[in-house]
C-alpha cells in the first residue's frame, strides 16, 4: 500500500474549499503556544479556527498552567483575517495515568505515547462533534519529535467513528518547526524543554545526568 503524503492531503482539503469560497470551522487542538505557532499562521486564512486545550498528559500542574496561559496570550497577540477561539479543558490527569498504566517504562516515542495521541484526539473529535465543528486537527505533527504518521492514521480512525472530517496534516514541512521556533522568538513565548509528562520529564533529567557523569569522567 502507497504511503500517504498528508501534506499533501492537507493541501487538497485546503485547495476544495478555497475552490468554493468555503471558510470551514476547525476544532485544533494544541499543546502549546510554540508548537501552534506556525500551524496558526498556515491554517488561519483557510478556517475558523477554535483552539482546543486538552492536554492531561501534561505534568506538573504549574507547568499546564503556565503553558496553557502562554497559549492564550499568543492567541490576543496573534493577528489574523478571522478571530482565533479559544475552548479550555478540565485538566483530567487521571485520564493520562489510566492510559499509562503498564507502559511506565516505554521509551518517549513509543506505545504510550500513542495512546496520549489516541486520547487527546478522541477528546478533540468528541467535541467537535458535539459543537458540530466541519473538522478536527491538531498541531502536533509540527514536531519533529512526534510520529506525524501514527498521529495521521489515529485522526482518520476516530474521523471515521465519529463522522466528523479530520484536517490530515505534517506541520513540519516547508520548514514548519523552523517557523515555530523564529515566531517563538518574535513573540518572546515560554519554550518547554520536554514533552509534558512525568515520564519525559524524567528520561530529560536521566540524560541531563549522564552527559554530566560523563563530563566529569
Amino acid at each position: 500500500m502507497e504511503k500517504k503524503n498528508y501534506d499533501i492531503e492537507m493541501q487538497r482539503i485546503l485547495h476544495e474549499n478555497e475552490k468554493i469560497g468555503r471558510i470551514p470551522t476547525l476544532l485544533l487542538h494544541t499543546c502549546c503556544a510554540p508548537c501552534s505557532s506556525a500551524v496558526l499562521l498556515r491554517l488561519a486564512d483557510f478556517f475558523r479556527i477554535t483552539v482546543f486545550y486538552y492536554n492531561p498528559n501534561i505534568e506538573p500542574r504549574e507547568e499546564y498552567d503556565k503553558r496553557k496561559e502562554e497559549q492564550k496570550r499568543f492567541l490576543r497577540e496573534f493577528k489574523t483575517t478571522y478571530p482565533i477561539s479559544f475552548l479550555d479543558c478540565d485538566y483530567e490527569h487521571e485520564e493520562f495515568d489510566k492510559i499509562s498504566m503498564g507502559l511506565e517504562r516505554e521509551k518517549e516515542g513509543g506505545s504510550r505515547c500513542f495512546k496520549c495521541y489516541r486520547l487527546r484526539l478522541r477528546k478533540t473529535v468528541q467535541k467537535a462533534k458535539e459543537l458540530h465543528f466541519d473538522y478536527f486537527g491538531t498541531s502536533l505533527t509540527v514536531s519533529p519529535y512526534k510520529n506525524a504518521g501514527k498521529i495521521n492514521e489515529i485522526g482518520e480512525e476516530l474521523a471515521l467513528e465519529y463522522g466528523v472530517s479530520f484536517l490530515y496534516s505534517d506541520f513540519k514541512k516547508h520548514d514548519g518547526y523552523r517557523e515555530s521556533i523564529r515566531m517563538s522568538k518574535e513573540y518572546n513565548l515560554y519554550r518547554q524543554d520536554y514533552c509534558g509528562c512525568h515520564f519525559s520529564l524524567q528520561e530529560r533529567l536521566d540524560k541531563e545526568k549522564q552527559k554530566s557523569n560523563s563530563v566529569v569522567d
